[in-house]
């Protein structure tokens, strides 16, 4: 049994300890297999949400490659508990406070906003005589520094998630008895720590989308950063507020402790 006041919340990050950790990832076990249940605890519209706070908090506390993100159930809702790993991808044992994130409806509309600037050469030849003998324009399309998610394909992701994810939840749970559905995520380190433009918060929401590896439709999450100088214009790269998507386990397993 959960107690509702056994959370600590502390500017805008909730933190819960490992035997919490333990109980709601053993909770998220029990209802992979049970459709009803699942039905009734993942609206498709709701999403959880990382302030920066707790993104650093996050950063400071992993020192792997990958982050991974746990799913429980805390207090009847699901959480997402991101467990601090060492350089070799094992648990830390010495961090005693696990950051944690709930699923939640979202309170405004989100803006995807994606900007590409392009920059137009001009060149022109003058022979010794001040006559024009060659001259081109070329177009070039910079090449992002931060890896970036197509925005059509995170909306149509988000879209196939809110119409469909209940009726691939109800396949696996019926077809394969929920041993294919997800237990945590694996998330890329530079997904979540952008230093320019600066983040101020990340909003994820689940998406679905066919896997070619795999041959069939997996679930990912999906990163919206909001950036302090998304509008601004100033920089030359490609500047997107939505990232990658995360690795669901199963069936990507590859962090050596707990991704087997």
């Amino acid at each position: 049994m959960f107690s509702l006041y056994n959370f600590i919340q502390l500017n805008n990050y909730e933190i819960m300890n490992e035997n919490d950790y333990k109980l709601a990832s053993a909770e998220w076990g029990k209802y992979v297999s049970d459709y009803p249940r699942i039905a009734n605890l993942i609206p498709t519209n709701y999403i959880f949400e990382l302030s920066s706070e707790q993104i650093g908090k996050i950063m400071e506390h992993n020192k792997y490659a990958d982050v991974c993100a746990e799913v429980g159930v805390y207090n009847g809702s699901m959480v997402l508990i991101f467990l601090p790993l060492d350089a070799q991808g094992h648990v830390d044992k010495s961090v005693v406070e696990y950051q944690y994130t709930t699923l939640e409806p979202l309170k405004y509309d989100l803006r995807l906003q994606e900007t590409k600037e392009f920059t137009v050469t001009k060149n022109a030849v003058l022979s010794s005589n001040l006559t024009k003998v060659d001259g081109n324009t070329n177009t070039s399309v910079p090449v992002s520094e931060q890896p970036v998610l197509d925005q059509d394909i995170a909306v149509e992701a988000i879209e196939r998630w809110r119409d469909e994810g209940m009726e691939w939840f109800f396949r696996e749970c019926n077809e394969f008895g929920g041993q294919r559905v997800f237990r945590r995520f694996y998330i890329p380190m530079e997904d979540l720590t952008h230093p320019n433009p600066e983040v101020l918060g990340i909003k994820c929401s689940f998406g679905l989308r066919h896997n070619d590896i795999y041959q069939r439709m997996l679930v990912t999450l999906i990163f919206i950063s909001f950036h302090e100088l998304l509008q601004e214009g100033t920089n030359q790269a490609t500047i997107s507020n939505t990232y990658d998507w995360a690795k669901p386990c199963p069936p990507v397993c590859r962090i050596p402790e707990i991704g087997s």
